[in-house]
């Protein structure tokens, strides 16, 4: 029974599944964002009239943008491409979301944040934890890292020859 403890706790703690768990972390915040993508999508006429335009643009443009945005970025994390710099546009939208949230004197359009308050707080959480510790090896990013790696390495053995 002691071996089994010992294999259980010793083994696992030496032998993560860390990639695997940033793969499945990507692909469950991908998902989550392009539904959230897809819903404002769908209610673009609804959230339209409580949405102000930003960078002196229409609400409609601006809206748009927002939505063409965040569906790349959901993309890009759910693939590991560009991983750290996909998150920092939802970042940013999750701090001004909870921010609205947490306004004491804020009308929030319904149908833009259709979510409780602290819903925005997991995603900052996760966000900030893909920042930090990358996308991993099961994405494009460690493979394209990897060609350009190959690469660098075997022009480097060619020129000292």
């Amino acid at each position: 029974m002691s071996n089994f403890f010992k294999n259980l706790f010793l083994y696992s703690a030496g032998h993560t599944y860390s990639n695997l768990s940033r793969l499945f972390l990507r692909l469950f915040t991908g998902i989550m964002f392009l539904q959230l993508c897809i819903r404002q999508m769908l209610n673009f006429d609804k959230i339209l009239p409580t949405f102000d335009g930003f960078l002196g643009m229409s609400p409609e443009a601006s809206m748009t943008v927002l939505v063409v945005v965040e569906l790349l970025c959901a993309v890009c994390i759910m693939l590991g491409l560009l991983t750290r710099l996909a998150v920092l546009f939802p970042l940013g939208l999750m701090l001004v979301a909870e921010n609205i949230f947490m306004s004491t004197n804020a009308v929030v359009p319904n149908q833009l944040f259709n979510f409780e308050p602290g819903y925005p707080v997991m995603f900052i959480g996760i966000f900030v934890f893909l920042l930090l510790a990358g996308p991993g090896k099961i994405s494009l990013d460690y493979i394209i890292a990897a060609h350009f790696t190959a690469t660098v390495d075997d022009e480097q053995v060619i020129d000292n020859a």
